[in-house]
């Protein structure tokens, strides 16, 4: 990724650079680090006020900059500035974390906590591994790469090789599932 003197200098530049895919011209070059070290807090304080989350807010920002290095030649600055450009990743991802979190909570309630800091004890883990462990092979599958992985849908599908409509029914069939083998008495 190449980086050059911008003339605009505006509040929202990088340190007065701007991205070019041009590496024919004299320019300086800034890596993804560069850039890193320059918005990681921004970024980590925007999702945090947000979402209260120490560790999901650290995953976000990492998330944020993985993805950017993905899609980096999508950013087009006639459209915005870079640094909008990451705030608007970081918050994608953190609505899309956000959402999978909440569908947890309503499907195992008892897994959190008000304050969200909840730590499973050894048991609980267990359980919940010996949970999965009893689903079959294609519903553990699907179960692993959303929740653990936090893979969207439509990569497990491709990463399974399998429809997308089918990823959504063995993931509704294995939370079923999952939902009735962990719960608790009342």
């Amino acid at each position: 990724m190449y980086l050059k003197a911008s003339k605009s200098g505006g509040p929202m530049s990088l340190n007065n650079k701007e991205i070019t895919s041009s590496a024919g011209e004299n320019q300086e070059q800034l890596s993804i680090e560069d850039l890193f070290v320059t918005y990681k807090t921004p970024i980590y304080q925007f999702v945090y006020r947000y979402c209260q989350d120490v560790q999901l807010s650290m995953d976000i920002v990492q998330d944020t900059f993985v993805r950017f290095h993905k899609y980096q030649v999508q950013f087009d600055e006639n459209k915005s500035s870079l640094k909008t450009y990451l705030f608007r990743m970081a918050y994608q991802i953190m609505a899309n974390r956000l959402k999978r979190r909440n569908s947890m909570k309503k499907l195992f309630p008892f897994l959190y906590q008000q304050n969200h800091q909840l730590e499973l004890s050894l048991e609980d883990k267990l359980s919940i591994q010996a949970a999965i462990q009893q689903l079959p092979d294609e519903q553990r599958a699907v179960i692993l790469l959303t929740y653990y992985h936090d893979l969207p849908q439509k990569e497990i599908s491709k990463i399974l090789e399998i429809p997308i409509g089918t990823v959504k029914s063995r993931l509704h069939a294995s939370l079923k599932k999952l939902k009735v083998l962990l719960e608790v008495p009342e």
